[in-house]
């Protein structure tokens, strides 16, 4: 919000409106205060404010959530990336490098195993309706071929 002579004014969120444009409880959002994922002030009424920069921080977090990422680890990427896109910022460092790297694997493998589920369940679907053609059955034959050499 532009503020007189063109000067950035810094909004208050409270923690219903947050909640309200984030799609995250109130709860969660005190979870992730305890965590240190999100900061707060409080206003001369003691309720809790947050910068408007928290929404983006908010939809941040659930997305690394999402994924998996565990609390833990989020606390230490957080400091590392921009709220707003997600790129990295200076702040990286190897110890972090090395973790997001053990995340993306994990996330990776957890990619290849709901691609092969969802094969079988096509074939399944095939199978029950009758419908099954030939490009099914050999996307699924691929797709488990690949899955069984990545294995072993």
């Amino acid at each position: 919000m532009q503020g007189f002579g063109g000067r950035r004014e810094k909004v208050a969120v409270r923690i219903g409106d947050l909640a309200r444009q984030t799609g995250v409880s109130v709860r969660s959002l005190r979870y992730y205060e305890q965590q240190g994922l999100l900061a707060s002030t409080r206003s001369a009424g003691g309720q809790r404010e947050y910068p408007a920069a928290a929404v983006d921080r908010v939809i941040r977090i659930q997305e690394m959530f999402a994924a998996g990422v565990p609390s833990r680890v989020l606390a230490e990427l957080l400091p590392c990336i921009h709220d707003t896109d997600g790129s990295p910022n200076a702040t990286a460092t190897p110890w972090l490098t090395e973790t997001l790297t053990a995340e993306r694997d994990r996330i990776d493998a957890a990619i290849k195993d709901l691609h092969r589920t969802r094969a079988l369940l096509d074939e399944v679907i095939g199978t029950a309706q009758g419908t099954q053609g030939a490009q099914r059955a050999q996307d699924t034959a691929t797709l488990a071929s690949e899955a069984n050499s990545e294995r072993r």
